[in-house]
């Protein structure tokens, strides 16, 4: 450390909050323990695949939380948006040039890691990269799962004593010194966010600008920490005690909601643990001594709190400790062994439909139950949870080849998807061809012994008349 800098640097990436937040955290007793101010940059670029008004706009809505959180504080927050792709190019360094140490967000996936990394041999100060992103730490285990089964009963055995460990819900942010004004080279430089741009009251001329994909709109789901507290409560007073039953139901649609806040860190799964237990009058004593896997029974909590909890903490950080592990989770190698044979052994095998990325893209197939899901999640940013599963599958089905489909779904979830780029949104993807999964049988033409799902199967087990009559193709005039 640098202690006669002065200041300490937070550099927000990707838990983008001002609470619950173990990076902020660690930031703020590094500030009290060097009696140094404390400096907030949270910076937006342009230059990274897939930006779009959606994502931009969603991040923004984030960065006026934010805004709204620290001012009163003593801490400088320090919102840059690129207006230019290169334009933020040395910002970090900069501002780091004054700082004692760096702290930053870990996290594992897209073009995060490689970016810490480059900016971290650069710096002359210590860098620290703290782990916000779930219950269980990223870098406990050294361990690779290849099932939701192994992960959970790993999860059994090591979880419990971090249920005792949250951050704070509301950091002690006005007992810090007072932050100075950056010098008038470096805002002159890298110029604060404009409010215009930030709050998006100018009917997106401020947007219309910047070097982004303007084909992909705003969606209509806002972003930003209030937006995120207010859909946890909405879920957690409306939804939650039917979780089980509903989540699957496109029509009661009981998700969440929350993978997009998650994702870009407006909320932190430990606050939405703390306030899905608290509601439950729940402790860690109630938490079972077994280690066997099951899903149900081992929280000693409601049954819907339960089913919620696997998805939140075991398939969520499933995906996340997987991206941690292997620097090619977004390649068909990545696949286990058994899902690369099957599908390379069924490559070749004659498809019923066969779509380009085009005709994916703008939803038309001849199965209106995916073009609905499709037109979902251009319009909206999301694809109902069970229905994601199949999206996913039948762009198998209907693609040229494995790898083909690969590609075309990463193009399209990572895109319009507002939690795509997201390790737990790789899970999706990859378990569409077996990661996480096991051989089915019978084997079939091109799914080969990944398991297979139909739109005609689906409609006998699940509500979707009226999802598809929403999403139907007058949707499409939106986009062309």
């Amino acid at each position: 450390m640098r202690r006669d800098r002065g200041y300490v640097l937070y550099w927000m990436t990707t838990a983008r909050r001002a609470s619950w937040n173990y990076a902020l955290d660690r930031a703020v007793e590094l500030a009290r323990e060097l009696q140094q101010p404390l400096v907030v940059l949270e910076a937006l670029r342009v230059g990274y695949e897939w930006a779009s008004d959606r994502m931009h706009r969603f991040v923004l809505d984030g960065m006026v939380d934010n805004a709204r959180e620290f001012e009163g504080t003593n801490v400088l927050y320090y919102p840059y948006v690129e207006p230019r792709e290169g334009a933020g190019s040395g910002l970090v360094e900069r501002l780091a040039s004054d700082a004692c140490v760096v702290v930053t967000d870990d996290y594992p996936a897209f073009f995060l890691p490689r970016m810490a990394r480059a900016v971290a041999g650069r710096l002359d100060v210590r860098l620290e990269s703290v782990d916000s992103n779930g219950i269980y730490p990223l870098h406990a285990t050294d361990r690779e799962f290849a099932r939701a089964f192994d992960f959970r009963r790993f999860l059994q055995a090591e979880l419990k004593p971090y249920l005792r460990q949250a951050p704070r819900a509301k950091p002690a942010l006005g007992e810090l010194r007072p932050a100075p004004q950056l010098p008038a080279e470096f805002t002159r430089r890298w110029p604060l966010a404009e409010r215009a741009l930030l709050e998006g009251d100018d009917d997106g001329r401020a947007l219309s600008v910047l070097p982004i994909d303007h084909g992909v709109p705003v969606s209509p789901v806002r972003g930003g920490s209030s937006a995120a507290v207010r859909c946890l409560h909405d879920f957690l007073g409306e939804r939650a005690a039917r979780y089980g039953q509903d989540r699957n139901q496109p029509e009661s649609d009981g998700s969440s909601g929350l993978s997009p806040y998650l994702h870009f860190g407006q909320v932190s799964a430990h606050q939405v643990f703390h306030e899905l237990v608290a509601g439950e009058g729940w402790s860690v004593d109630r938490v079972a001594n077994w280690k066997n896997g099951k899903r149900e029974g081992w929280w000693g909590a409601s049954a819907a709190a339960e089913s919620f909890l696997d998805q939140l903490i075991t398939w969520r950080e499933l995906g996340l400790q997987f991206c941690a592990k292997r620097d090619d989770y977004d390649r068909f190698e990545s696949l286990p062994g058994w899902a690369r044979e099957t599908l390379e052994e069924h490559a070749a095998d004659r498809r019923p439909h066969v779509y380009t990325l085009e005709q994916f893209e703008h939803a038309r197939t001849h199965d209106d139950l995916w073009n609905a899901a499709q037109n979902q999640l251009r319009v909206e940013g999301r694809v109902h949870n069970y229905l994601r599963m199949l999206w996913g599958k039948k762009v198998l089905h209907w693609s040229e080849s494995p790898r083909a489909a690969l590609a075309i779904l990463i193009e399209l979830n990572n895109k319009y998807a507002l939690d795509g780029r997201d390790p737990n949104s790789y899970s999706g993807i990859f378990w569409t061809l077996g990661r996480f999964d096991r051989a089915w049988g019978p084997e079939r033409e091109v799914f080969g012994k990944i398991r297979y799902m139909s739109s005609a199967n689906t409609r006998r087990k699940l509500r979707v008349n009226e999802y598809v009559q929403r999403w139907s193709d007058w949707q499409l005039s939106m986009f062309e």
